[in-house]
Protein backbone atom coordinates (compact mmCIF):
# COMPACT_ATOMS: atom_id res chain seq x y z
CA UNK A 1 0.00 0.00 0.00
CA UNK A 2 1.40 3.22 -0.78
CA UNK A 3 0.64 5.91 1.65
CA UNK A 4 0.75 9.72 0.51
CA UNK A 5 -0.79 13.00 1.40
CA UNK A 6 -0.43 16.48 2.30
CA UNK A 7 1.87 17.47 5.04
CA UNK A 8 0.41 17.33 8.38
CA UNK A 9 -2.52 15.50 7.39
CA UNK A 10 -2.23 12.19 9.15
CA UNK A 11 0.68 10.61 6.63
CA UNK A 12 3.11 10.01 9.38
CA UNK A 13 0.70 8.66 12.29
CA UNK A 14 -0.97 6.08 9.52
CA UNK A 15 2.49 4.28 9.14
CA UNK A 16 3.05 4.23 12.83
CA UNK A 17 -0.66 3.14 13.58
CA UNK A 18 -0.09 0.20 10.23
CA UNK A 19 3.12 -0.74 11.93
CA UNK A 20 1.94 -1.58 15.03
CA UNK A 21 -0.58 -3.48 13.41
CA UNK A 22 1.63 -5.82 11.59
CA UNK A 23 2.52 -4.07 8.61
CA UNK A 24 5.91 -3.77 7.27
CA UNK A 25 6.86 0.19 6.91
CA UNK A 26 9.23 1.96 4.77
CA UNK A 27 8.66 5.65 4.76
CA UNK A 28 10.33 8.40 2.43
CA UNK A 29 11.80 5.87 0.25
CA UNK A 30 13.96 7.27 -2.92
CA UNK A 31 11.41 6.52 -6.02
CA UNK A 32 14.15 4.94 -7.60
CA UNK A 33 14.69 2.34 -5.37
CA UNK A 34 11.01 1.26 -5.50
CA UNK A 35 10.97 -1.47 -8.10
CA UNK A 36 14.03 -2.54 -6.24
CA UNK A 37 12.64 -3.11 -2.58
CA UNK A 38 9.35 -4.73 -4.15
CA UNK A 39 11.57 -7.54 -6.33
CA UNK A 40 13.77 -8.06 -3.52
CA UNK A 41 12.92 -11.66 -2.24
CA UNK A 42 12.10 -11.97 1.08
CA UNK A 43 14.51 -14.20 3.34
CA UNK A 44 13.59 -17.72 3.94
CA UNK A 45 11.77 -17.87 6.90
CA UNK A 46 11.21 -14.68 7.41
CA UNK A 47 8.18 -13.33 9.49
CA UNK A 48 7.72 -10.14 7.10
CA UNK A 49 7.04 -12.49 3.96
CA UNK A 50 3.76 -12.89 5.87
CA UNK A 51 3.12 -8.89 6.33
CA UNK A 52 2.04 -6.84 4.19
CA UNK A 53 4.30 -3.94 2.91
CA UNK A 54 3.19 -0.10 3.55
CA UNK A 55 5.46 2.98 1.60
CA UNK A 56 5.42 6.39 2.50
CA UNK A 57 5.97 8.94 -0.03
CA UNK A 58 5.11 12.66 0.17
CA UNK A 59 6.87 15.74 -1.29
CA UNK A 60 9.60 15.41 0.45
CA UNK A 61 10.50 12.36 -0.74
CA UNK A 62 14.13 12.37 -2.86
CA UNK A 63 13.21 12.83 -6.53
CA UNK A 64 9.67 12.92 -6.34
CA UNK A 65 7.06 13.72 -8.94
CA UNK A 66 3.65 12.71 -8.93
CA UNK A 67 2.85 11.93 -12.26
CA UNK A 68 5.99 9.27 -12.41
CA UNK A 69 4.66 8.31 -9.18
CA UNK A 70 1.20 7.18 -11.08
CA UNK A 71 2.81 5.69 -14.13
CA UNK A 72 5.29 3.53 -11.30
CA UNK A 73 2.02 2.12 -9.87
CA UNK A 74 0.23 1.31 -13.02
CA UNK A 75 3.20 -0.59 -14.22
CA UNK A 76 3.91 -2.34 -11.39
CA UNK A 77 0.19 -3.60 -11.21
CA UNK A 78 0.44 -4.66 -14.84
CA UNK A 79 4.02 -6.07 -15.01
CA UNK A 80 4.52 -7.35 -11.87
CA UNK A 81 1.03 -8.69 -10.84
CA UNK A 82 1.75 -6.93 -7.26
CA UNK A 83 -1.59 -5.46 -5.98
CA UNK A 84 -1.19 -2.00 -4.71
CA UNK A 85 -3.63 0.44 -3.46
CA UNK A 86 -2.34 3.95 -2.71
CA UNK A 87 -4.11 6.33 0.01
CA UNK A 88 -4.07 9.47 0.21
CA UNK A 89 -4.52 11.85 3.46
CA UNK A 90 -6.35 15.44 2.67
CA UNK A 91 -7.06 18.15 4.88
CA UNK A 92 -8.64 22.05 4.80
CA UNK A 93 -5.88 24.12 4.04
CA UNK A 94 -7.18 26.22 7.32
CA UNK A 95 -6.42 23.47 9.54
CA UNK A 96 -3.46 22.51 8.34
CA UNK A 97 -2.32 26.56 8.89
CA UNK A 98 -3.82 25.70 13.12
CA UNK A 99 -1.47 22.50 13.21
CA UNK A 100 1.45 23.97 12.16
CA UNK A 101 1.23 27.47 13.92
CA UNK A 102 -0.07 25.17 17.31
CA UNK A 103 3.31 22.82 16.86
CA UNK A 104 5.49 25.83 15.03
CA UNK A 105 7.17 23.63 12.84
CA UNK A 106 8.03 24.77 9.34
CA UNK A 107 6.20 23.56 5.67
CA UNK A 108 8.82 21.59 3.85
CA UNK A 109 8.05 23.23 0.94
CA UNK A 110 8.08 26.59 2.48
CA UNK A 111 10.99 27.02 5.05
CA UNK A 112 11.49 30.54 4.52
CA UNK A 113 7.73 31.98 3.44
CA UNK A 114 4.35 31.71 5.24
CA UNK A 115 2.63 28.05 5.79
CA UNK A 116 0.01 28.75 3.38
CA UNK A 117 2.23 29.52 0.33
CA UNK A 118 3.76 25.73 1.43
CA UNK A 119 -0.19 24.30 1.75
CA UNK A 120 -0.77 25.42 -1.71
CA UNK A 121 2.19 24.58 -3.57
CA UNK A 122 2.30 20.77 -1.93
CA UNK A 123 -1.52 20.82 -2.71
CA UNK A 124 -1.00 21.31 -6.42
CA UNK A 125 1.44 19.01 -6.83
CA UNK A 126 -0.11 16.00 -4.79
CA UNK A 127 -2.91 16.87 -7.20
CA UNK A 128 -2.18 14.09 -9.48
CA UNK A 129 -1.70 11.07 -6.27
CA UNK A 130 -4.95 12.61 -5.32
CA UNK A 131 -7.17 11.99 -8.10
CA UNK A 132 -5.68 8.40 -8.45
CA UNK A 133 -5.84 7.17 -4.70
CA UNK A 134 -8.16 4.46 -4.21
CA UNK A 135 -8.91 5.65 -0.55
CA UNK A 136 -8.80 9.61 0.11
CA UNK A 137 -9.16 10.05 4.16
CA UNK A 138 -10.03 13.81 4.99
CA UNK A 139 -8.94 14.69 8.58
CA UNK A 140 -9.97 17.73 9.04
CA UNK A 141 -11.94 17.27 11.91
CA UNK A 142 -10.08 13.72 13.01
CA UNK A 143 -7.89 14.39 15.53
CA UNK A 144 -4.92 11.69 16.19
CA UNK A 145 -6.49 8.73 18.77
CA UNK A 146 -9.59 8.99 16.00
CA UNK A 147 -7.54 8.78 12.94
CA UNK A 148 -5.75 5.97 14.63
CA UNK A 149 -9.04 4.00 15.00
CA UNK A 150 -10.10 4.61 11.89
CA UNK A 151 -7.05 3.06 10.46
CA UNK A 152 -6.81 0.04 12.24
CA UNK A 153 -10.57 -0.64 11.40
CA UNK A 154 -10.17 -0.38 8.06
CA UNK A 155 -6.12 -1.62 7.86
CA UNK A 156 -5.59 -3.66 10.44
CA UNK A 157 -3.93 -7.03 9.42
CA UNK A 158 -5.83 -8.64 12.26
CA UNK A 159 -2.83 -10.43 13.64
CA UNK A 160 -1.90 -7.77 16.04
CA UNK A 161 -3.09 -7.53 19.91
CA UNK A 162 -1.79 -6.05 22.84
CA UNK A 163 0.72 -8.26 24.89
CA UNK A 164 -1.12 -8.21 28.71
CA UNK A 165 1.62 -9.06 30.89
CA UNK A 166 0.71 -9.72 34.31
CA UNK A 167 3.43 -9.55 37.36
CA UNK A 168 3.39 -10.24 41.19
CA UNK A 169 5.43 -7.90 43.08
CA UNK A 170 5.83 -6.72 47.14
CA UNK A 171 5.42 -3.06 47.85
CA UNK A 172 8.08 -3.72 50.73
CA UNK A 173 10.52 -3.51 47.54
CA UNK A 174 8.80 -0.33 45.70
CA UNK A 175 6.33 -0.75 42.72
CA UNK A 176 6.74 -1.88 39.57
CA UNK A 177 7.12 1.13 37.06
CA UNK A 178 5.66 0.33 34.21
CA UNK A 179 1.73 -1.12 35.37
CA UNK A 180 -0.84 -0.04 33.94
CA UNK A 181 -3.42 -1.59 36.63
CA UNK A 182 -2.32 -2.08 40.26
CA UNK A 183 -3.99 -4.08 42.47
CA UNK A 184 -3.42 -4.50 46.28
CA UNK A 185 -3.80 -8.14 47.75
CA UNK A 186 -2.47 -7.01 51.28
CA UNK A 187 -6.48 -7.17 52.27
CA UNK A 188 -6.34 -10.72 52.46
CA UNK A 189 -4.61 -13.08 55.16
CA UNK A 190 -0.73 -13.40 55.29
CA UNK A 191 0.51 -16.84 54.52
CA UNK A 192 3.74 -15.13 55.76
CA UNK A 193 2.79 -15.69 59.42
CA UNK A 194 2.40 -18.94 59.45
CA UNK A 195 5.19 -21.21 59.88
CA UNK A 196 4.81 -24.61 57.47
CA UNK A 197 3.84 -21.74 54.82
CA UNK A 198 6.60 -19.16 55.33
CA UNK A 199 9.05 -20.91 53.14
CA UNK A 200 6.53 -21.76 50.41
CA UNK A 201 5.46 -19.08 47.47
CA UNK A 202 1.68 -18.45 45.89
CA UNK A 203 2.60 -21.34 43.95
CA UNK A 204 2.34 -24.02 46.37
CA UNK A 205 -1.10 -25.51 46.45
CA UNK A 206 -0.84 -25.05 50.42
CA UNK A 207 -0.53 -21.50 50.29
CA UNK A 208 -3.36 -20.99 47.41
CA UNK A 209 -5.54 -22.49 49.93
CA UNK A 210 -4.79 -20.46 52.47
CA UNK A 211 -4.84 -17.42 50.67
CA UNK A 212 -8.28 -18.58 49.13
CA UNK A 213 -9.92 -19.21 52.17
CA UNK A 214 -10.16 -15.55 53.23
CA UNK A 215 -13.50 -14.52 53.86
CA UNK A 216 -12.83 -12.15 51.12
CA UNK A 217 -11.18 -13.53 48.51
CA UNK A 218 -13.85 -14.94 46.27
CA UNK A 219 -15.88 -11.87 45.98
CA UNK A 220 -13.11 -9.66 45.31
CA UNK A 221 -11.45 -11.56 42.72
CA UNK A 222 -14.65 -12.03 40.82
CA UNK A 223 -15.06 -8.81 40.99
CA UNK A 224 -10.90 -8.22 39.64
CA UNK A 225 -11.43 -10.55 36.78
CA UNK A 226 -14.52 -9.32 35.47
CA UNK A 227 -13.45 -5.77 35.44
CA UNK A 228 -10.15 -6.87 33.44
CA UNK A 229 -12.33 -8.92 31.22
CA UNK A 230 -13.88 -5.13 30.53
CA UNK A 231 -10.73 -2.88 30.22
CA UNK A 232 -8.77 -5.42 28.24
CA UNK A 233 -10.82 -5.30 24.96
CA UNK A 234 -10.94 -1.99 25.31
CA UNK A 235 -7.15 -1.52 25.47
CA UNK A 236 -6.97 -3.63 22.11
CA UNK A 237 -9.25 -1.17 20.52
CA UNK A 238 -7.59 1.71 21.23
CA UNK A 239 -4.58 0.49 20.22
CA UNK A 240 -2.48 -0.06 23.57
CA UNK A 241 0.71 -2.09 22.42
CA UNK A 242 1.58 -3.40 26.04
CA UNK A 243 -0.86 -3.68 29.59
CA UNK A 244 0.83 -5.01 32.25
CA UNK A 245 -1.40 -5.58 35.24
CA UNK A 246 0.30 -5.87 38.58
CA UNK A 247 -0.85 -7.54 41.92
CA UNK A 248 1.29 -6.69 44.83
CA UNK A 249 1.47 -7.63 48.24
CA UNK A 250 3.85 -6.84 51.44
CA UNK A 251 6.39 -9.09 50.58
CA UNK A 252 5.49 -10.45 46.94
CA UNK A 253 5.83 -13.85 47.53
CA UNK A 254 2.38 -15.30 48.39
CA UNK A 255 -0.70 -13.56 48.20
CA UNK A 256 0.73 -11.53 44.88
CA UNK A 257 1.85 -14.55 43.34
CA UNK A 258 -1.19 -17.07 43.53
CA UNK A 259 -3.69 -13.65 42.60
CA UNK A 260 -1.10 -13.30 39.56
CA UNK A 261 -1.59 -16.88 39.02
CA UNK A 262 -5.18 -17.32 38.94
CA UNK A 263 -5.92 -14.16 37.40
CA UNK A 264 -3.88 -15.48 34.17
CA UNK A 265 -5.41 -18.35 33.91
CA UNK A 266 -8.98 -17.16 33.85
CA UNK A 267 -7.75 -14.53 31.14
CA UNK A 268 -6.32 -17.79 29.12
CA UNK A 269 -9.52 -19.37 29.11
CA UNK A 270 -10.71 -16.29 27.86
CA UNK A 271 -8.95 -16.24 24.92
CA UNK A 272 -6.12 -13.96 25.92
CA UNK A 273 -2.36 -14.86 26.20
CA UNK A 274 -1.03 -13.25 29.23
CA UNK A 275 2.85 -13.52 29.70
CA UNK A 276 3.39 -13.66 33.67
CA UNK A 277 6.39 -12.35 36.26
CA UNK A 278 6.87 -12.63 39.84
CA UNK A 279 9.14 -10.25 40.39
CA UNK A 280 9.85 -10.75 43.74
CA UNK A 281 9.44 -14.15 44.14
CA UNK A 282 13.02 -15.59 44.51
CA UNK A 283 13.57 -13.22 47.47
CA UNK A 284 13.81 -14.44 51.23
CA UNK A 285 10.88 -14.61 53.61
CA UNK A 286 12.06 -11.84 56.19
CA UNK A 287 9.85 -10.68 59.23
CA UNK A 288 11.32 -7.45 59.23
CA UNK A 289 9.57 -6.73 55.72
CA UNK A 290 6.29 -8.10 56.73
CA UNK A 291 6.58 -6.81 60.74
CA UNK A 292 4.76 -3.66 59.95
CA UNK A 293 1.99 -4.94 58.57
CA UNK A 294 1.32 -7.47 61.44
CA UNK A 295 1.90 -5.02 63.92
CA UNK A 296 -0.97 -2.66 62.50
CA UNK A 297 -3.48 -6.12 62.05
CA UNK A 298 -2.60 -7.33 66.05
CA UNK A 299 -3.19 -3.40 66.97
Amino acid sequence: MLVTGLSGAGKSTALRTLEDSGWEVVDNLPLSLLEHLLSTPIAKGSAKGRRPLAIGIDSRTRDFDAERIVQQIKALTTDHSFPVETVFFDCAGSELLRRYSETRRRHPLAPDRPATDGIAAERELMEPLRRWADYVIDTTDTDSPALQRQIRERFGSGGQSPVFHIMSFGFARGLPRNADNVFDMRFLRNPHWVDELRPLTGRDQAVSDYVAGDEAYEAAMSRIEDLLLILLPRYAAEGKSYVTVAFGCTGGRHRSVHVAERIAARLREEGFSPTVEHRDLGSLPRDVIEGAQRAEAVS
